[in-house]
């Protein structure tokens, strides 16, 4: 957040803002996109703050501390040039992201009073009462509807629901009051009332109703209190909902992430992020080096026959216009995602320079006939990898996953070429089941028919939380998803065991479709964590056989049993089935689907299909 001005002293004020803005809390630069992004509410000490739009951004944001991040795919996919890393909230900080106060409406322990904070008066860039000196409390509710937009809770529609003309508020003359009777925990001990004598006082019971509001004619307004100057939209037809203020619901990230790989990989084509919009437009190589020439006063990075190869290579990452997945919202994600497997699979080695950011390479005792009853191809060992993740927008109320790609609130209200991202950096083992033992498996009516409940229940859940007027998403589970999803996550836990990694400083990344069956555990921090070296080496076959028997030996039994393996639809959506936090579930930084589509059952078989595991006959040696 926006650092203090600092006391001039003898030795200058570099440390100062560039604005004369009251500093108000920090977060991390990874919290940043992950957790407070745009449009998130964050409180400090006993005040509440919306973070702010970036419109403006360019000019606040210096670039010593908010440097620009390239991930040419991951641009080329979200349709900017570049990312900005977020600022630093330390002490050294210039500059800071913005905050507003929101909500604005405030009560008064003291007093009862509850109004718009602008009526209590306070003192300057301070939250208290001007008639009995207490610190004023932000309203605990606000109200949201699936298509973003956020507002202060109607209080006084809430109360004069009997007595009001329609889309009226105020004109009473009375002033709210806000009050706890104490009785109970509940919002019925939450009781507002109006000085105005005309009504009763009501309370907040059944406020969070799905048609509460509905019910009394309130709607949504259309307001973006994120954005300075944002209009509102009130043709927004949503229902608004009442959320806590604090509540997960009130912001959700849609958040998008690449591996940086070849030829991308060794910030050689950084330098042309800002004009590959012009150089798609040359039609020979010729127009090419005169372009480059006049951009770089003739000292280009790379030479036009570099640039007509990227170009070329570019083009693979287009999903084929003639098929039926290239309809579908995310199906330029897809193609990344396929871009990233096979490179992990073709493998890239270590260069001279040490420039390459992804290195992958083979053990250096190859295969290992000893991972041949696991079904597992050559593993691989990414001894160096880098990873951005890019916040694109934001949900409210609707999951970013039941969203479809191209919705979701936008993070300013003019277009922007760049998005706030973070980048991570470190190592990883990529594994890669064999295709046509999975295949195999995968056509087995009893592992189909398991999968199906799983999936068929998503697909409803989806459906439900979809915005009205959109096509849902549809669940990605299939049999060699959930397998390879499982099989991922007892390797995560084996891991942390093994390698002295926390769990959560361990992600994966997930390649399953009709294309690819495999899957990448790398760290997923940025800082020390994620440099220490061990994780590579449980790629080495030994090791990893080690790691596999060991792991598939746990997955037969857990501590639940027999309700985790006989459990019927669990988790979030009901689209686990043998799965539960004894067993299966890792921290949510680990997992790229919250923890759902989940069946260890599928790994090693249940007690009276033991046929259903991929790996039963490895797993009943093991047992």
């Amino acid at each position: 957040m926006t650092p203090p001005r600092q006391r001039r002293t003898g030795r200058g004020t570099s440390g100062a803002p560039r604005q004369a803005l009251s500093r108000k809390g920090a977060v991390r630069r990874a919290q940043a996109v992950t957790t407070y992004g745009v449009g998130s509410l964050v409180a400090f000490e006993q005040e509440s703050f919306i973070v702010s739009g970036l419109d403006g951004a360019d000019a606040s944001w210096s670039d010593a501390e908010a440097p620009k991040l390239y991930e040419h795919r991951l641009a080329r996919t979200l349709g900017v040039r570049h990312f900005r890393l977020p600022p630093g909230s330390n002490d050294r900080s210039t500059d800071g992201m913005r905050v507003r106060r929101f909500p604005l409406w405030h009560s008064c322990p003291g007093c009862e009073k509850l109004q718009p904070i602008s009526r209590f008066n306070p003192p300057a860039r301070k939250a208290s009462c001007q008639d009995c000196a207490k610190d004023l409390v932000p309203s605990r509710f606000v109200i949201a509807c699936e298509n973003g937009h956020l507002d202060d809770f109607p209080y006084w529609k809430w109360l004069h629901r009997d007595n009001r003309p329609e889309d009226t508020t105020g004109g009473c003359g009375g002033t709210l009051m806000l009050r706890t009777t104490g009785r109970t925990a509940s919002l019925r001990s939450i009781v507002v009332s109006c000085t105005c004598g005309t009504v009763e006082e009501v309370s907040m019971e059944g406020a969070f109703g799905g048609q509460a509001l509905r019910d009394l004619k309130i709607r949504c307004e259309g307001r973006r209190p994120w954005l300075k100057d944002a209009p509102a939209e009130p043709s927004c037809t949503a229902a608004p909902r009442t959320l806590q203020r604090g509540a997960s619901s009130v912001w959700q990230p849609v958040l998008k992430s690449a591996l940086s790989i070849p030829p991308w990989s060794d910030g050689s084509t950084d330098p042309l992020a800002d004009i590959w919009e012009d150089l798609r437009e040359c039609e020979t190589e010729r127009e090419i080096a005169r372009l480059l020439n006049v951009k770089f006063d003739h000292n280009p990075p790379l030479s036009a026959a570099q640039v007509v190869e990227l170009l070329i290579a570019e083009k693979q990452d287009d999903p084929d216009p003639d098929s039926e997945a290239a309809e579908l919202p995310d199906a330029k994600y897809q193609v990344l995602l396929r871009q990233e497997y096979m490179k992990l699979s073709e493998g890239s080695p270590e260069r001279a320079d040490r420039r390459e950011q992804f290195v992958c390479e083979p053990p250096e005792d190859g295969h290992g006939p000893d991972l041949d009853p696991f079904g597992i191809d050559r593993p691989m060992l990414v001894k160096r990898l880098r990873e951005v993740r890019a916040l694109k927008a934001f949900t409210r109320i609707v999951q970013a996953d039941a969203a479809p790609d191209k919705d979701g609130a936008p993070l300013s209200l003019h277009p922007l070429t760049w998005l706030p991202a973070m980048e991570v950096s470190g190592e990883g083992v990529f594994l890669r089941l064999d295709n046509a033992r999975l295949d195999a498996w995968a056509r087995l009516d009893a592992v189909q028919r398991r999968v199906a409940r799983m999936s068929g229940r998503h697909d409803d859940a989806l459906v439900k939380a979809a915005p009205k007027g959109s096509a849902p998403r549809r669940s990605p589970g299939t049999p060699r998803m959930v397998l390879l999803h499982t099989l991922a996550h007892i390797l995560i836990n084996e891991w942390s065991l093994d390698a002295g990694y926390p769990a959560a400083a361990l992600r994966e990344r997930l390649y399953a479709d009709a294309t690819m069956a495999g899957f990448l555990i790398y760290t997923a921090t940025s800082d020390s964590a994620g440099s220490l070296g061990g994780l590579v080496a449980q790629g080495e076959p030994k090791t990893l056989q080690a790691s596999l028997e060991s792991a598939l030996h746990r997955a037969c039994w857990c501590s639940a049993d027999p309700l985790c393996i006989e459990s019927g639809p669990s988790g979030t959506y009901g689209a686990n089935l043998a799965a539960c936090h004894a067993c299966l579930m890792l921290p949510e930084t680990s997992c790229e689907t919250n923890n759902i589509l989940l069946d260890r059952a599928l790994l090693v078989g249940t007690p009276e299909r033991p046929q259903l595991g991929f790996f039963h006959k490895v797993a009943a040696l093991e047992a």
